[in-house]
C-alpha cells in the first residue's frame, strides 16, 4: 500500500472536475445559512454526518470489491435529487477519465465500460483507491475529506472568507472526520454478511432541495 497514492488521491489538484461544484454551499450562502466561519463549520458538520457518511461507506465499500452496479444502484436509492445524481455522474465520469491515465487498471476499465455516461463519483473513488494500491480506509478518508473540502474552499471564492478560517475549519472537523470514516468502513465491511442495506442512508433534505433550487438559475459561479 502507498501512502503516497493517498496523497495523490486526495489532492485538491487532482483533476477529477471537483473544483467546479461547491457541494452545496453556493445555495446555502444565498439562503442565508452560510454567512461566515461558524456558519460554514456547522454546514461542513451536518453534510458530514449525512451525505458525507454515505458517500464514504459507498467509497469504502467498492474498495473492498464489492460489486460497483449494486453500489451504483444503491448510491440512486440514496440521492432523491435528479440534479445530485447527474453531478454525481458527471463527477464519476472525470475522476474515471483522470484515474484511468493515472493508475491503469482492468477494473476501472470494465467500470468505464459497464457506466460509459459515468458511475456515481464516491463508486468511482473506491474502485481507483483499489487500483491505486489502496484500502477501504483510504478511499473513505478521501470520500469524507472531499464532502466537507469542497464547500469550504467554495466558500472562500463566495465569500471572499478567509483561506485560514476556512483551513481552520477543517482542522476543527477533524475528530468527527476521523469517526466518519471508521463508520463508513465499518458498514461497508457489514455488506459480505448483511447485504447491500447495510450502507448508511442518512439524508440531508435541506441540500436535496438547496440543490434543485441552484440547477434553476440563470447565473452560478458553481454547476452544483
Amino acid at each position: 500500500m502507498s501512502r503516497a497514492a493517498l496523497l495523490v488521491l486526495a489532492d485538491g489538484r487532482f483533476p477529477a472536475g471537483g473544483h467546479a461544484h461547491s457541494g452545496g454551499a453556493e445555495a446555502a450562502v444565498k439562503a442565508g445559512r452560510i454567512t461566515g466561519a461558524v456558519s460554514l463549520e456547522a454546514f461542513c458538520r451536518g453534510r458530514l454526518h449525512t451525505s458525507g457518511l454515505v458517500t464514504a461507506a459507498l467509497a469504502a465499500a467498492a474498495a473492498l470489491g464489492v460489486d460497483p452496479a449494486a453500489l451504483d444502484e444503491a448510491a440512486d436509492a440514496r440521492t432523491p435529487s435528479p440534479t445530485l445524481r447527474t453531478a454525481a455522474r458527471r463527477l464519476g465520469r472525470q475522476m474515471m477519465r483522470a484515474a484511468r491515465a493515472t493508475w491503469p487498471h482492468p477494473e476501472l476499465d470494465a467500470l468505464a465500460r459497464q457506466f460509459p455516461k459515468g458511475a456515481h463519483q464516491p463508486v468511482v473513488l473506491g474502485v481507483t483507491a483499489r487500483a491505486a494500491g489502496l484500502g477501504p480506509v483510504d478511499a473513505a478518508y478521501c470520500s469524507a475529506y472531499e464532502g466537507v473540502s469542497g464547500p469550504a474552499t467554495a466558500t472562500v471564492r463566495l465569500l471572499s472568507l478567509d483561506p485560514f478560517d476556512a483551513t481552520a475549519v477543517l482542522a476543527r472537523l477533524a475528530p468527527e472526520l476521523d469517526r466518519i470514516a471508521r463508520d463508513a468502513v465499518d458498514a461497508a465491511e457489514r455488506v459480505a454478511t448483511e447485504g447491500i442495506d447495510a450502507l448508511p442512508a442518512a439524508s440531508a433534505p435541506l441540500l436535496e432541495i438547496g440543490a434543485e433550487a441552484h440547477a434553476a438559475w440563470p447565473v452560478r459561479l458553481f454547476a452544483s
